[in-house]
């Protein structure tokens, strides 16, 4: 079968298109999972590690595509109406805020770290990561 030139560079680019939405997500939660498995906080659901993973998920795609995003990514996955989700929807909102202030890529895991430090339980301040009350944590690194 013999493709003509210009549908050979059409199915390239669509392979590319694809290879490229596979590779970033998969570069996001890499770099993200990196950090979080590492990591001493406890709560890995709903507590401090689980505000530490959104923010610092939510930073990163903020950096390195568009705050906007984060919020497309929010309306997509966290309409459930939760407590847990208003709580995901605030730490995404925090990291992008640190993504699109940050020069450097490299500043973004510090910020994030400083952020979920000064953090606390049903924090008020939309500038404040927050997570829910120990009782509400369940143990796991995943969702």
């Amino acid at each position: 079968m013999h493709l003509s030139r210009r549908k050979r560079t059409w199915l390239i680019r669509l392979a590319l298109t694809a290879l490229a939405m596979g590779a970033y997500p998969a570069f996001v939660l890499t770099y993200t999972w990196s950090h979080v498995s590492q990591s001493p906080l406890p709560g890995g659901r709903h507590g401090p590690l689980d505000a530490y993973r959104h923010t610092l998920a939510s930073a990163v795609v903020s950096h390195t595509l568009h705050p906007r995003v984060v919020s497309w990514v929010n309306a997509v996955m966290e309409h459930q109406g939760k407590r847990s989700n208003a709580m995901d929807i605030h730490n995404n909102l925090i990291g992008a805020r640190i993504g699109a202030r940050a020069v450097r890529f490299a500043e973004i895991e510090p910020r994030v770290a400083r952020s979920v430090a000064e953090g606390r339980v049903d924090a008020p301040s939309p500038t404040r990561t927050t997570w829910l009350p120990e009782e509400a944590w369940q143990e796991g690194l995943a969702w």
